[in-house]
């Protein structure tokens, strides 16, 4: 925007210019863009125009989850909030079989360098992707996936969401 000053001169009035922020339900995968973390002017986490979740992960960058993909929101603590998209696909196990127990319960991860990955994001809010991992979910046979974890960039209640995405090899 341009202005005159007092002295008469023309100057250039900088104002701020808002950044445009990525968001993926973690319910149905539906990514949105936005530039406020909350709802209009209320301090509610955004929620998805598709399906109606009550909240959105923000992301850093833009992120394409695969159409396979299966995802698990958590709690600070590691436990199944709600299994989105795919989860039923990959593991067998209903939401309602899941939430509020340990992913390490209900999915028995193991990550093929030995770290637990999904601590590492929860402690230190950082994103972890593209980790093969070995899903050893309840009453299903072992199976490959390679893990994308993405932490909540909230100030509230912390969590990660998890995306699986399923590879073609699978254990025995």
């Amino acid at each position: 925007m341009n202005g005159v000053d007092a002295g008469g001169s023309t100057s250039i009035l900088h104002t701020p210019m808002s950044r445009e922020r990525y968001f993926i339900c973690p319910h149905c995968g539906t990514r949105s863009m936005g530039t406020d973390r909350t709802a209009g002017f209320r301090r509610e986490a955004r929620g998805c125009d598709r399906c109606g979740f009550a909240y959105l992960f923000e992301l850093l960058d833009d992120y394409y989850p695969a159409p396979n993909a299966a995802f698990f929101s958590l709690d600070s603590d590691a436990r199944i909030v709600d299994c989105g998209r795919g989860s039923f696909e990959l593991t067998g196990i209903k939401t309602e079989q899941a939430i509020g127990r340990s992913v390490r319960d209900v999915l028995g991860l193991q990550f093929d360098d030995g770290s637990d990955h999904i601590s590492t994001a929860l402690e230190w809010e950082v994103r972890v992707k593209s980790k093969p991992v070995r899903v050893n979910a309840e009453h299903d046979l072992p199976a490959r996936a390679i893990a994308d974890i993405f932490p909540a960039y909230d100030d509230d209640d912390g969590g990660v969401l998890v995306v699986l995405t399923p590879t073609k090899t699978n254990d025995s």
